[in-house]
């Protein structure tokens, strides 16, 4: 009996040990690998500024860029640092919001729990088309800005502009638009203007703007239906903001056309609501500044882009309507200079004629700001970064006619 019960229990010590042993490689196989579960979340998510000749710091477009970075990926995602998404949850829907979802950042953290491996390289998704070519895919059409400029070394160089012809002779539909910095190190933003024939150009507003570049900020895609007129005869208007960095540059900046394959149903338009008239005290930290544009006819918002300097804190647009109702359509609690970032809305907002978009701002020039050029100084509207703006960008959807006029902009 004694023999016979050791003999049991061995045997069933030995079927634990395998039971174990089984669990154990399940728990094993079922560990995340940057192959099958990783690498997707990357490819949606970051490599759009992850990869070579974007300004994110180095690429992630591969396991062997990825894994040095594993424990600091883990830290960015786990605080939400990374990917960068300013706008306020409770507040509107974006078809390009770049916040992880909690799966997804729970995939990332026990990826790296587990040793970050590669596992099998066949479960590798296919990479994206955007790795080696423009973000809008190939351009129809490629215009650059006419000329080489000389960026020195040091100083400051004030806002350049310059001029190239379209050449059409008919008018055409631009459906997506992308600008690419020749010498991203001395460039901080470039815009685009549209100037059509016969109409001088006052340094840009809000209607003949076709695309911008700047930190964090995404190539113009007017998005199903809708794109920007390009009238025959137009120039493109090159705006160029150089940053010297310590070495001189030659710089021949170029933007990137893909034309609407078929008349759109729509013609979008950018709009802003902005505020020159602004003085914001020394040490103050939290000075609001308020602006508002008015709807001349019925709209149809597609998105929006808020934009202030190194002092800027926040930033919040509300729907206004003409029955006095209001809605909060985008807030920003910690707006972050160097990321430029669009928001474009899943569904457009609908706004009828008579409704508002009230734009609020607040400005920290207090020496808690530690980007804060200079508490000290009351600050006011001015094109370079220790100056401020206001502007509350955002882009609508008016019918796709000829003969269109945009309707003015309002501002305060």
């Amino acid at each position: 009996m004694k023999l016979g019960g050791l003999v049991l229990s061995v045997t069933m010590l030995s079927v634990t040990i395998l039971a174990g042993s089984a669990l154990a490689a399940a728990v094993t196989s079922a560990k995340p690998t940057y192959s099958k579960d990783v690498a997707p979340i990357l490819n949606q998510r970051c490599v759009g500024c992850h990869r070579t000749g974007e300004a994110a710091p180095m690429p992630l477009t591969s396991y062997r860029d990825v894994r040095p970075w594993a424990k600091a990926i883990r830290e960015a995602v786990l605080v939400r640092r990374m990917p960068v998404w300013l706008a306020d949850p409770q507040f509107g829907k974006f078809h390009n919001q770049r916040r992880l979802d909690q799966r997804e950042i729970d995939t990332i953290v026990g990826w790296v729990d587990a040793g970050a491996p590669e596992g099998d390289a066949r479960q590798l998704p296919p990479a994206p088309a955007l790795l080696d070519g423009w973000n809008i895919g190939k351009p129809d059409l490629v215009v650059d800005m006419g000329t080489d400029f000389d960026v020195p070394a040091t100083g400051v160089v004030p806002y350049k502009y310059f001029r190239a012809p379209s050449g059409f002779t008919e008018d055409k539909w631009v459906e997506a638009a992308e600008i690419r910095p020749d010498k991203r190190g001395v460039v901080h933003h470039v815009i685009v203007f549209i100037q059509e024939p016969g109409k001088n150009f006052q340094g840009g507003d809000g209607s003949t703007l076709l695309v911008g570049f700047a930190p964090g900020e995404q190539p113009m895609q007017a998005g199903s239906g809708a794109a920007k007129l390009v009238m025959a005869g137009s120039t493109f208007v090159f705006q160029m903001h150089y940053t010297p960095n310590g070495k001189p540059a030659l710089d021949r900046s170029y933007v990137g056309l893909r034309f609407a394959k078929e008349p759109p149903k729509y013609r979008a338009v950018t709009g802003r609501a902005l505020n020159f008239g602004f003085r914001i005290p020394p040490n103050e930290p939290s000075y609001e500044v308020r602006s508002s544009w008015t709807a001349k006819e019925d709209v149809r918002i597609a998105g929006f882009m808020p934009h202030m300097h190194l002092r800027g804190k926040d930033f919040k647009y509300t729907a206004v309507y003409p029955d006095g109702r209001e809605q909060v359509v985008l807030s920003v609690p910690k707006y972050d200079f160097n990321w430029q970032l669009t928001y474009e809305l899943v569904e457009p907002l609908e706004l009828p004629k008579g409704s508002r978009l009230d734009c609020v701002a607040h400005f920290d020039n207090s020496p808690n700001n530690k980007f804060n050029p200079d508490p000290t100084k009351e600050v006011r509207w001015g094109d370079q970064t220790w100056e401020e703006m206001m502007i509350g960008w955002f882009t609508y959807l008016v019918p796709a006619q000829p003969a269109l006029v945009a309707p003015a902009e309002a501002q305060q």
